[in-house]
């Protein structure tokens, strides 16, 4: 448990954007087992945003219209790189209230802030907005989650003391990635005072799946232990976290997460080290870093499906398995743009939180994967 605002919250919350569905649409009833799963195991924090589609209106169905507004708190987030104008980038916090019919938000953030977009934020008046809409009590904590360097992140905290907490992504796997710099960031918010949320400690999904070696030295520790708990407990083992965002996309993952989280237990000393083992393996890892938060895709002008295309590739690149990439890019270019489509616009590579670079991925899937 952590003690943060005057209440304990639980080290796990429950990430609705990566949502179990079928042909795209989200499957509420699996939801709603899942929530009262959650929840049944005295957990309580929830998070969502704007631009997850689907995922408000999932919050409403599965969560606050079946639990007492004060069983649990839930989070959502202002995205100002998909407003045209201020106007519309404000319309998003009661568009989410009515989503949600939440009342208000316990925890609201400015959304993926980085050195592409935070001016925007500026630029919108959002600062001030979201402390004028805490003074109306449609929102008690005031936040922003944050995908940029650390000279930046010092730089937005010294200006906006009136921030509560911050959201990062941190894992074992970018702890010490320039790109991403876990570390760096999580030492600016602690030295700022900033309580953290967690999120991706599974990367995308990627944790959860590492390299066979990797594997081999969590079973060999661990033998009933899933590779997921390794990555969530990293995560939540660190000083200073509310929760660890966990976007669980079934009940299983669920069930997962709550048989290790319900009696949580930090890392120990052993398991510290297998972890410091295990970064020292992804350090010369050739995969493609890509977390499936479908960002990029939004405006792609040849509705190219980027990360299923790189999952596809990284089949090859983590385990050689040539067939079954090439299988899986088939499928999941057949009814859109193939990786050879490409026209180099980089919309993709200035939306992506990972800082990749798209383009020059792109033309490495094709050449391998088009043959």
């Amino acid at each position: 448990m952590s003690d943060y605002f005057g209440k304990e919250v639980p080290k796990l919350g429950f990430g609705l954007m990566r949502l179990p569905k079928e042909e795209e649409c989200i499957e509420i009833e699996q939801v709603k087992h899942m929530v009262d799963l959650f929840m049944d195991a005295g957990f309580t924090y929830f998070d969502t945003a704007y631009v997850y589609q689907g995922s408000e209106a999932a919050a409403k169905k599965a969560l606050v219209e079946r639990h007492p507004r004060d069983s649990y708190t839930l989070a959502s987030k202002l995205n100002a790189g998909v407003a045209e104008n201020e106007e519309e980038a404000k319309k998003q916090l009661q568009t989410s209230l009515e989503r949600t019919g939440a009342g208000y938000f316990d925890y609201y953030l400015l959304h993926a802030l980085m050195e592409d977009n935070y001016k925007k934020y500026e630029e919108y008046g959002l600062w001030d907005f979201v402390k004028e809409q805490k003074a109306k009590g449609l929102i008690r904590h005031i936040g922003f989650s944050f995908h940029g360097g650390p000279q930046l992140l010092d730089k937005l905290l010294l200006e906006h003391p009136e921030v509560e907490f911050v959201q990062l992504q941190i894992n074992y796997a970018d702890w010490e990635n320039p790109a991403i710099a876990s570390r760096a960031n999580y030492e600016v918010a602690r030295k700022h005072g900033k309580p953290i949320v967690i999120m991706e400690p599974v990367k995308g999904g990627s944790l959860a799946e590492p390299s066979e070696e990797i594997d081999r030295m969590f079973k060999a520790y661990h033998p009933e232990q899933s590779d997921a708990s390794w990555a969530v407990r990293f995560a939540a083992s660190l000083d200073g976290i509310i929760t660890v965002l966990s976007g669980m996309s079934n009940t299983e993952q669920m069930e997962d997460n709550l048989s290790y989280m319900k009696e949580f237990q930090p890392l120990n000393e052993e398991e510290q080290k297998i972890i410091q083992q295990a970064q020292r393996v992804l350090g010369q890892s050739s995969t493609i870093p890509c977390t499936a938060c479908h960002y990029c895709t939004e405006g792609c002008p040849k509705q190219i499906p980027i990360p299923e295309i790189f999952s596809a590739m990284n089949k090859q690149l983590g385990n050689g398995q040539m067939a079954e990439a090439v299988n899986d890019y088939q499928k999941a270019t057949e009814s859109k743009g193939k990786a050879s489509a490409c026209i180099g616009c980089r919309q993709c590579e200035h939306a992506c939180p990972q800082h990749l670079e798209i383009v020059d991925y792109l033309k490495q899937c094709a050449e391998a994967l088009e043959r």
